[in-house]
């Protein structure tokens, strides 16, 4: 039985949100509530870990102080208590502590607070400060108090709550959990299995496999965690989150993928079994010269264009699989199954015959944004009773809106699951596709063109109107090209036109 109950939880993590509000931007909460949210565990499980060893040892507070009792150092001097004293220059006081913090675990914790200005007292004054940290002193946040997977769900809502207060820039750190979910089962991580997030953002996907692996009963402390990611507070925020979670084997490190991948083996690039992404959509600031001639080998399958670089992410992600065990699922905005501009791109890599599975999304389900997604899976072995085939799933109603918010049910991510795992014929669901019929439409991976939609009656009422009138503008426009063509045929021949 524990002390906080998941509603107290979030009460008091979304109340430390709100001290800032007027003041900071709700972009910007982040960047303050994470890092002290993490001082006071840190502090509250090291005098736990103290009291377990003074009951240990009988009272030696020689012993207790030993390092191999305490699973990160705390200096006395950096400890909660102590800078809690601190009735002015509190943003001071808390960057201090912090900083020793870090210089005291250089192994696991350097940078680890990321960079807030926690001196800035235009933003911060002394007053607001001591507020939020009397607020934290306020619960105790212990392992028996909290323990690692409770205090780990709270941190997720924290970041969930982050994601709607703060706008379109959630996307950068957050995906819908209800879509990682799904992922996950598709790749179905196994204990031991090495998991990468070459965009991981504040780590969920990597946590969602070890959730999995947890509520199943199967060995999770064992698998290996690695993700990279572009912003340094984000990938603070992500290192955070694993330790919260109680996960110690990981390696989160700072960088842009595409430019300096940091997850590398001699000449080529480190090789995962499971590896889950939700890239940034078709990013334009990326440099296209350098990939033309990546030293790392990854532009097997062409240069994407500078506009769009969702298959510069595609072909690293496809170069960053195990060669046996490999797979992957990737969150894609639909373009990448049908634009023209990576056609060549896109033939090749479903004549290599690495594309497993195409899940075609409902709307709203990218963050902040009305687009459909999709997910694209790959394996860098097929089984034999999928090789030569492309599984389709046209999903794009298992949807559900709750709250201004779209998300994936349990019954939904069922089905889907289901339909990809029978790899059968579904009417209006699923489809599974030899290559010869993807050349047939000249590799188009457009959803519609193997499974037709399913269109409600309240959808075809507004819809068919606006098909037969469309359909109407066609054959008009059809007749008038082959009118004109007739009679400047009939024209080059001399003769008098006449009407086809």
């Amino acid at each position: 039985m524990t002390g906080v109950s998941r509603q107290q939880l979030e009460s008091y993590l979304w109340g430390a949100a709100t001290l800032l509000r007027g003041t900071i931007d709700a972009g910007d909460y982040k960047q303050f509530i994470f890092p002290l949210l993490f001082y006071k565990r840190l502090c509250d499980v090291y005098d736990e870990e103290t009291r377990d060893a003074l009951q240990e040892s009988g009272g030696d507070a020689e012993f207790a102080a030993y390092r191999e009792n305490h699973r990160f150092q705390i200096p006395r001097e950096a400890h909660w208590r102590e800078m809690r004293q601190s009735a002015t220059d509190v943003g001071r006081a808390l960057h201090t502590a912090m900083r020793a913090i870090e210089t005291a675990n250089p192994d696991k914790l350097y940078g680890i607070f990321g960079d807030a200005r926690w001196t800035n007292r235009d933003r911060l004054s002394d007053a607001m400060l001591r507020d939020l940290v009397e607020h934290f002193s306020s619960l105790d946040l212990t392992i028996a108090n909290l323990p690692e997977d409770e205090l780990g769900s709270g941190y997720e809502y924290l970041i969930k709550k982050f994601a709607d207060d703060s706008g379109h820039t959630a996307a950068e750190f957050y995906t819908n959990r209800t879509v990682v979910h799904l992922m996950t089962e598709i790749l179905e991580p196994q204990p031991g299995e090495s998991i990468y997030d070459p965009t991981c953002g504040s780590g969920g996907m990597l946590l969602s496999c070890v959730a999995r692996l947890r509520r199943q009963g199967h060995e999770w402390r064992n698998v290996h965690l690695y993700g990279q990611e572009r912003n340094l507070m984000t990938s603070s925020i992500a290192r955070m989150n694993c330790f919260l979670h109680g996960i110690e084997d990981f390696q989160i490190v700072r960088g842009d993928t595409l430019a300096d991948p940091k997850f590398v083996q001699g000449d080529r690039l480190q090789r995962f079994d499971v590896v889950l992404s939700n890239p940034p959509y078709s990013i334009k600031q990326w440099d296209r010269d350098a990939f033309a001639s990546d030293p790392w080998g990854r532009n097997i399958y062409g240069t994407p264009p500078q506009g769009r670089a969702d298959y510069t992410f595609w072909q690293h992600i496809l170069s960053s699989l195990a060669p046996r065990t490999g797979r992957c699922a990737i969150l894609f905005p639909h373009g990448v199954l049908f634009r023209q501009e990576e056609a060549e791109m896109r033939r090749k890599i479903i004549e290599a015959d690495v594309i497993d599975c195409v899940i075609g999304l409902g709307p709203n389900l990218f963050y902040n944004s009305p687009m459909e997604a999709c997910i694209v899976v790959c394996r860098a072995a097929k089984p034999d009773e999928r090789k030569g085939r492309i599984q389709f799933i046209n999903a794009v109603n298992e949807v559900t809106r709750e709250r201004a918010q779209s998300l994936l049910t349990g019954d939904h991510i069922e089905r889907i699951i289901a339909a990809y795992r029978k790899f059968e014929d579904e009417h209006e669901f699923a489809h599974v596709t030899r290559l010869e019929e993807i050349r047939v439409h000249q590799e188009n991976l457009s959803i519609p063109l193997y499974v037709a939609p399913i269109i409600s009656q309240e959808k075809s009422a507004n819809i068919l109107p606006g098909l037969e009138y469309a359909l109407k503008n066609w054959l008009d426009s059809s007749q008038r090209l082959r009118t004109s063509l007739a009679t400047l045929l009939m024209e080059m021949r001399n003769e008098e036109p006449k009407e086809p």
